[in-house]
């Protein structure tokens, strides 16, 4: 059972389930999903995730051995402007579908978790010991849910696994595109197209060109680590928490003028002040899954870039740039 899973990420997810050859139904609330990123053969419960009683009765008709816990909110800046409704939507989330579990006899958990547990980077390749110190509500609400997931493991007898998802971009088809309102790149997509520069939060970070660095993964590797994640639990693998990402980092303004070239369009950019919440660096040491899963990602920032576009320019029929 994916929750979420009409979603951007939980849709990826899906597929790759699928592919794999597994049986995968979805919760969602269809708050932010859509019915049409799903086949018509995969079943759909749609309730939130906060109503347990519909998530235990969803678990018990399919029969669920194993849920991917996607749904959630997930902007840091919203977070910080909406705290309780994140505490609301993510931990008290959390804490419905883990009761669900426990009454349905579902025993095994794999969570999409967030490197924003990780708060404010040394610059250093991040890797899972590092401190926990989120810089926002929501990466306090990732931290307290896997820490719900530890303790119903001991009391309950669950197996988990928890991915910390650095930046995932891209779509592994069209109509599986990032329709958000607060991820950059498709932010940058709106811009261009409406006719207006795009945003730059703050140019006057400790880093190379003054922008903030994040690890921008293709969401069609997030989608297969989590199918690596389910194989390896189906095999006894030990609970554990693993970093998906690329280990290599890229900067707001490298995004931009990636985005320049790939999109064939000459565009500018304002610069605004920094945002609160936001951290310098953040780039993946991903070591652990390779070694564990045998999981690393496949693509890079062009092939992250130019899938988004792909995906945008054929949702509003426009040219692709030759």
């Amino acid at each position: 059972m994916v929750t979420g899973g009409a979603g951007y990420i939980g849709a990826h997810v899906v597929q790759a389930l699928r592919r794999d050859g597994h049986d995968v139904a979805v919760i969602d609330d269809l708050s932010t999903g859509s019915r049409d990123r799903l086949t018509n053969d995969t079943p759909l419960f749609p309730c939130s995730v906060l109503d347990t009683e519909l998530v235990t009765d969803s678990l018990r008709a399919h029969g669920s051995e194993l849920v991917v816990h996607v749904a959630a909110k997930k902007a840091v800046e919203q977070s910080i402007a909406e705290p309780l409704m994140y505490y609301r939507e993510n931990v008290i989330g959390m804490h419905s579908v883990l009761t669900a579990m426990v009454q349905a006899g579902t025993r095994k958990m794999l969570f999409s978790s967030s490197a924003a547990v990780y708060g404010t980077s040394t610059g250093d390749l991040v890797d899972e010991q590092a401190d926990t110190a989120p810089a926002s509500p929501y990466g306090w609400t990732k931290l307290m849910c896997e820490q719900m997931i530890r303790d119903t493991a001991v009391a309950a007898g669950l197996d988990w696994m928890a991915l910390r998802y650095f930046n995932v971009a891209g779509a592994a088809d069209p109509g599986l595109a990032d329709r958000g309102e607060n991820n950059l790149i498709p932010k940058v997509f709106r811009a261009i197209c409406s006719g207006v520069p795009p945003q730059i939060f703050g140019d006057s970070y400790p880093t190379r060109d003054g922008t903030c660095i994040r690890d921008y993964i293709h969401v069609a590797d997030v989608a297969d680590a989590h199918a690596a994640a389910v194989r390896g639990m189906s095999g006894g693998a030990p609970s554990a928490i693993y970093n998906i990402g690329t280990g290599s980092g890229t900067s707001v303004l490298e995004v931009m003028h990636t985005a320049r070239r790939i999109t064939g369009r000459d565009f500018d950019w304002d610069v605004r002040p920094p945002r609160a919440g936001d951290s310098p660096a953040v780039v993946a040491d991903a070591a652990k899954i390779r070694a564990g899963l045998g999981w690393e990602s496949r693509y890079d920032l062009d092939d992250i870039i130019g899938s988004a576009w792909q995906s945008w320019s054929s949702r509003i029929e426009i040219p692709l740039a030759r």
